[in-house]
């Protein structure tokens, strides 16, 4: 299939108002041209309902090649909506530019994980749970669904959270996952508070407990705070843990972490 244009506005921006248009700036000349243009066909033909190849000669297209500021090539652009919205330089090996299509291509799916994240952000736990279910529904093995459908789940359903993350190690939601387990455990601790030491602190590590447990986060690192400056490795370290937890799960940008982010860190080493 010959993938030159000779219409730039036609063939590209028009174009990519329907689907995605990958630009090949290449010439003759160029050798590392000649190994990348045979690697992004081939993707090309795989990809047909994704997005097209569209390949712009530098030799003979000059005016585009100086408009986008074409200045080394092999040189490639995606186009979406008429805008470039990724971009590479140089011959990649195929797997490598397949992870640069999958993070940069627009998609249903990320739009949906976007917005979920968004209407958890405000507060909007139901829509945010409809959208999450929706992605999973079309990708069953969607880590960062399963991971966000687990945060709106966790207060609903700890055993639900706790299945829906038991398989997911990605490294990148590794600090949320570990924050669901943590408060998981309070939960347990709720029910069976003889589980706990028996010590002066343990009554204020309950009503800290009591509190996260009602999603009242403030009381409960207030209190959790309170536990780490009289006694701080009472079980195991955890009031540190679920200080840690509450913030990981809020946001590091949500004002009630914000709020007690320096009390949390002078209390350790008082």
């Amino acid at each position: 299939m010959n993938h030159d244009i000779t219409d730039f506005r036609t063939q590209v921006l028009e174009r990519s108002f329907h689907i995605p248009v990958l630009v090949d700036f290449w010439a003759e000349w160029c050798a590392p041209c000649r190994m990348l243009g045979p690697v992004l066909e081939r993707l090309a033909q795989k990809n047909v309902e994704k997005w097209e190849l569209a390949k712009v000669n530098t030799e003979e297209l000059q005016d585009i090649a100086a408009a986008y500021g074409i200045q080394s090539i092999p040189n490639v652009k995606l186009f979406s909506q008429g805008q470039i919205i990724g971009e590479f330089s140089g011959a990649l090996p195929e797997q490598m530019i397949v992870q640069w299509l999958e993070k940069y291509l627009p998609s249903k799916i990320k739009h949906e994980l976007e917005e979920a994240k968004a209407l958890l952000n405000t507060g909007k736990i139901f829509d945010a749970q409809l959208l999450l279910q929706n992605v999973l529904a079309e990708e069953p093995e969607n880590k960062e669904a399963k991971v966000y459908l687990a945060k709106t789940q966790l207060f609903e359903s700890p055993e639900t959270a706790s299945k829906l993350i038991e398989t997911t190690d990605d490294p990148k939601f590794a600090e949320v996952i570990e924050a669901i387990k943590t408060i998981t455990r309070l939960f347990e601790l709720q029910i069976k508070p003889e589980y706990l030491e028996e010590k002066e602190i343990k009554q204020k590590y309950l009503e800290a407990i009591n509190a996260i447990c009602s999603q009242d986060f403030d009381v409960a690192l207030e209190k959790f705070i309170e536990v780490i400056r009289t006694d701080r490795y009472y079980d195991d370290d955890g009031a540190r843990k679920a200080c840690i937890a509450v913030f990981k799960y809020l946001g590091e940008e949500h004002p009630i972490t914000l709020k007690h982010r320096r009390e949390f860190g002078s209390a350790l080493y008082v």
